[in-house]
Order: structure tokens, then C-alpha cells, then sequence
């Protein structure tokens, strides 16, 4: 079975809801080639990704944030 493709409409849309719960300036951004994830930013700054799942017709969408333990080490 092939993996979900995250398209344009949707990324749009996912876009809007995370700017609308979490923050404005957050961005999200198409891979080059064709798959389940797209890549969450703000700025320049890539914080993430959200992948899209289907099971037994049901799509949601995971939104999985990366913390580098260099971007700890000034806290």
C-alpha cells in the first residue's frame, strides 16, 4: 500500500489551523518530492515536521516537533 501524499490544499489548511492555535508566523512547507510529511517553519527555521496518516478512512495529521540539544544548552 502506498504511504498518504500530503498535497497543496491541505498543507494550506494545516497551515492556517497551527497559525491560528499556536502561532502566526508558522509556515508550512511542501518536500520537493511527493510524500507524507511537510516541514514546519518560522522564519528560516525548520521546527519540525507534520505527517499525515489515513486508517480505516480517517486522515489526521502529526505534527512532531525536533529540539536539538544544542538548542537547549543556553537556557
Amino acid at each position: 500500500m502506498n504511504a498518504p501524499v500530503f498535497n497543496r490544499d491541505e498543507a494550506a489548511k494545516v497551515e492556517t489551523f497551527l497559525q491560528g492555535k499556536l502561532n502566526p508566523e508558522l509556515r508550512v512547507q511542501l518536500r520537493q518530492r511527493p510524500d507524507e510529511c511537510a516541514e514546519i517553519y518560522k522564519g528560516a527555521e525548520c521546527l519540525g515536521v507534520v505527517s499525515k496518516n489515513v486508517e480505516e478512512g480517517e486522515t489526521s495529521y502529526a505534527f512532531e516537533i525536533i529540539v536539538l540539544d544544542i538548542d537547549l544548552a543556553d537556557l
